[in-house]
């Protein structure tokens, strides 16, 4: 799977625009631009936020001590950012998002169920974004928290329609000012707390060392759906290991950068956190001004993430429709309604459910694991060791064509890789009746991952629809 390194665009590649007008097709290498580093600034500047501050808080919240709720989490980093960043490699070797390339292994038809799935998803973590964006906003322009929600989401969708480069650019300045904020809240929080105790006080158990783990893993995988999504304008001949390595830095330090402070923050504050994240963290501020500095940064952080979900969700929703359609463009006007109708389901989700926010948040976000882990273990298995990155493109738009309608194979499959990990699931959604034998903790993302590549691999060797030929395309 290595390639050639490269630094820059192909010679005669066209001037990229400021607004894109490509959606699910494929990315011909004259179009092709950019660097690996964008993916660093990309997934570091947009994992430095309040989101990802209240995730790490959770392993203290529902249990855990500092030290070791920090060690799970960075355990659970390292594991999902591995997976994580072995699909953003798909990028700029197939030129296509992430989730088209589903039609593969479930049919053109089949793969509307990962992609249903995946929007679920997407709606999820842009709700809870907004709740707490729009919190950060009501009080910086002095509006109620409903209607900083509203104007929270009408900047999203404003952004989405823009596109690729627009997200890539405001990564870039997330960066910067994510890296500013996050350091200040450091220092104030260093200087204004006695620590010692919140060190002193260890207690390990596997129960919540394992719950920091699924936490941070489920934090990543949850990305992997959309990741290749913002790789796949690089130039086919990308460095592998420079792009693996820029995906996989940028998005465990900024991660691990926000949940190390959710962690010490909710150990400080103890029942004072839950219900008040974002206020607790601005009141780390010493001045006024310095409170509204804070909620900027807050809201900045929130806008590129939710962006990547509200532009993952668009592309998610065309491929969904495309492939009863056969078509791979869309209309700027579909575009813009695809992307308001995403962004406003999000928005009234979040004005409904604000109250219970972080009770079910948690809830989903660990749930969420048993859904995308098979679908993760079929896409990268076929991937590296079934087709080798071959594609035959056309072929994604034709329902009569080599992938199929509905691959029963895949389909199968993936059923079997949610249904191995049930009974070891232990969620206030689900109790699985085989969790006793773990001491109650849940290893159910483990053991999906590791059984669905299994027979997935076992499965293709009678499944020859996704099987390299010469008139795949290679990249």
């Amino acid at each position: 799977m290595s390639v050639k390194s490269s630094a820059t665009a192909y010679p005669d590649a066209a001037q990229p625009r400021l607004s894109e007008t490509r959606s699910i097709d494929y990315i011909p290498l004259r179009e092709r631009h950019g660097h690996p580093f964008s993916q660093f600034t990309l997934w570091f500047g947009g994992n430095l936020q309040i989101t990802a501050i209240v995730t790490g808080a959770l392993a203290v919240v529902l249990g855990g001590d500092v030290v070791w709720s920090l060690v799970g989490l960075l355990v659970g980093q390292m594991i999902g950012a591995a997976i994580m960043s072995l699909h953003a490699l798909q990028g700029p070797r197939l030129g296509l998002p992430q989730m088209i390339t589903s039609r593969m292994q479930f049919g053109v038809y089949g793969a509307v169920i990962p992609l249903v799935l995946v929007c679920i998803m997407y709606v999820g973590f842009s709700a809870s974004g907004t709740v707490l964006a729009g919190q950060a906003l009501a009080k910086l322009i002095s509006v109620s928290n409903a209607t900083g929600m509203i104007v929270f989401s009408a900047l999203i969708v404003v952004i989405a329609v823009m596109g690729y480069r627009v997200i890539h650019q405001l990564g870039k300045l997330a960066s910067v000012i994510g890296v500013l904020a996050f350091a200040y809240l450091f220092i104030t929080l260093f200087a204004t707390h006695d620590l010692a105790a919140v060190w002193q006080n260890r207690h390990f158990t596997p129960a919540n060392f394992l719950l920091a783990v699924s936490l941070s893993s489920s934090w990543q995988i949850a990305f992997c759906p959309y990741v290749s999504d913002y790789s796949r304008y690089l130039p086919a001949d990308v460095s592998a290991k420079k792009l693996f390595g820029s995906v996989f830095a940028g998005t465990v330090l900024g991660t691990q950068a926000s949940m190390t402070l959710g962690v010490i923050a909710a150990a400080l504050a103890g029942s004072a956190f839950a219900g008040n994240e974002v206020g607790y963290i601005v009141g780390l501020g010493s001045t006024a001004g310095m409170a509204m500095v804070i909620y900027f940064a807050i809201c900045f952080g929130k806008i590129t993430f939710t962006t990547l979900n509200a532009y993952g969700s668009f592309m998610s929703l065309t491929t969904i429709v495309s492939g009863f359609r056969r078509q791979t463009t869309l209309s700027q006007g579909g575009r813009i309604l695809f992307i308001i109708l995403m962004v406003s389901v999000a928005c009234l989700i979040a004005l409904l459910s604000e109250p219970a926010f972080l009770k079910s948040f948690t809830h989903f976000l660990l749930f969420l694991l048993a859904f995308f882990v098979p679908w993760s273990a079929i896409s990268l298995t076929d991937f590296y060791l079934i087709t080798r990155g071959r594609v035959d493109v056309p072929a994604l738009a034709d329902p009569d064509g080599r992938y199929g309608r509905w691959n029963v194979a895949g389909i199968a499959v993936y059923v079997l890789g949610v249904m191995v990990q049930l009974p070891f699931i232990d969620n206030p959604l689900h109790h699985g009746s085989l969790t006793w034998i773990f001491a109650g903790n849940d290893v159910s993302w483990i053991v999906g991952w590791l059984v669905t590549a299994l027979l997935w691999f076992v499965a293709s060797r009678w499944d020859r629809r996704g099987r390299p030929e010469q008139n795949s395309r290679a990249l």
